[in-house]
């Protein structure tokens, strides 16, 4: 079986305004099980990028470990990409984005890499409002040591083994939304129509944005008692809202009937058009989103699509009034400006 992944696209592949076509998005051959919900995420991934015109070289891919974390091999060829040890990936991300605001940075975890391992990670990240897209692949299972029930394993579930989980699962969303995460959503693998308006809203938003995807594992949590496989997701899963991302370059139009959608306006002007579709629930209110997320819950349902955001709150950069210029550009002029100032600095704090 070849690994190789063919170099031959058709000359006639639609391009972006940059001139870039999806293959110049793409990664390697993805080595993951035919069929795995995470080969979906990188595919909408590349599609979110290729539609934003992003420039490659401007991505970072971050990453911890776990089937989750190959996927950056698999897209955005062409950009920045760490892969950090388990768990870490968050507080890598904060150095490389202090050192350098300028780029975009894309942070893959999975759920055991998140909620287990990473958790004391990955709520700091949240309250610093880490100006970085954080996507979960969440699949409730360790994929790479045989299919054990992770910390986001629903109560009840049955694995492939067999054995019934006893444990309550950890809601990340939920927890993002108590923590103070200013843009909080959640999508399913399988749902691509949904996914990349998510991914496109997440990379313009101005702070930390968390993105849960819940994503099958074929191999070991695609079963009938799992509460994380296809099937299951797709019978119970409840949309927010349908997504719409309308660029600034883009004339503002709606085709919705009054009082029917919502539109959030963005810092760069860009806004999401949401079409409410779940009662009662407020997109800015946390208090509302929290308790859609928990009604779902109770009833068996998972709440997808944009669940909060909140454009008001300053980011880490802002919070520690940082200069404009990224860090690693600054000379040593920047960085050592001589006696006289420091003098002056002296004098001011008499």
């Amino acid at each position: 079986m070849s690994y190789v992944k063919p170099a031959f696209r058709h000359p006639e592949l639609p391009r972006n305004e940059l001139g870039y076509t999806k293959h110049d998005y793409e990664g390697g051959l993805s080595t993951l099980c035919a069929g795995c919900g995470h080969d979906s995420i990188s595919a909408a991934i590349v599609q979110a990028c290729f539609e934003m015109n992003i420039e490659p070289h401007k991505v970072a891919k971050m990453s911890g470990i776990g089937c989750s974390s190959k996927t950056p091999a698999y897209y955005l060829g062409h950009s920045h990409g760490f892969n950090s040890v388990h768990g870490r990936m968050p507080s890598v991300t904060t150095g490389a984005y202090l050192a350098n605001r300028d780029l975009i940075y894309l942070g893959v975890s999975g759920d055991g890499d998140t909620a287990s391992i990473g958790m004391g990670q990955f709520v700091h990240a949240v309250r610093r409002n880490l100006n970085m897209v954080y996507i979960v692949m969440n699949n409730g299972c360790y994929g790479l040591t045989k299919g054990q029930d992770s910390a986001t394993a629903d109560v009840g579930s049955v694995s492939k083994a067999g054995s019934v989980n006893p444990f309550d699962a950890i809601d990340l969303a939920g927890l993002a939304l108590e923590l103070g995460g200013t843009f909080v959503a959640q999508s399913f693998s399988g749902d691509k129509h949904q996914l990349v308006p998510l991914l496109k809203a997440a990379m313009h938003h101005k702070g930390f944005s968390f993105i849960n995807v819940l994503s099958p594992c074929v191999t070991f949590n695609n079963n009938a008692g799992s509460t994380k496989s296809y099937d299951w997701v797709r019978d119970h899963m409840e949309a927010t809202a349908t997504i719409d991302l309308v660029p600034l370059r883009t004339e503002i139009t709606t085709a919705y009937d009054d009082g029917a959608h919502q539109s959030v306006e963005l810092h760069d002007g860009s806004t999401i058009v949401l079409e409410k579709l779940a009662h009662d629930w407020n997109p800015r209110d946390r208090n509302s989103a929290v308790r859609a997320l928990h009604a779902a819950r109770d009833e068996g349902r998972i709440l997808t699509g944009l669940l909060y955001m909140d454009e008001d709150r300053p980011n880490l950069h802002e919070i520690l009034h940082t200069t404009s210029e990224p860090l690693n550009k600054l000379t040593h002029v920047d960085l050592i400006p001589g006696a006289s100032a420091l003098e002056k600095i002296n004098a001011g704090l008499r």
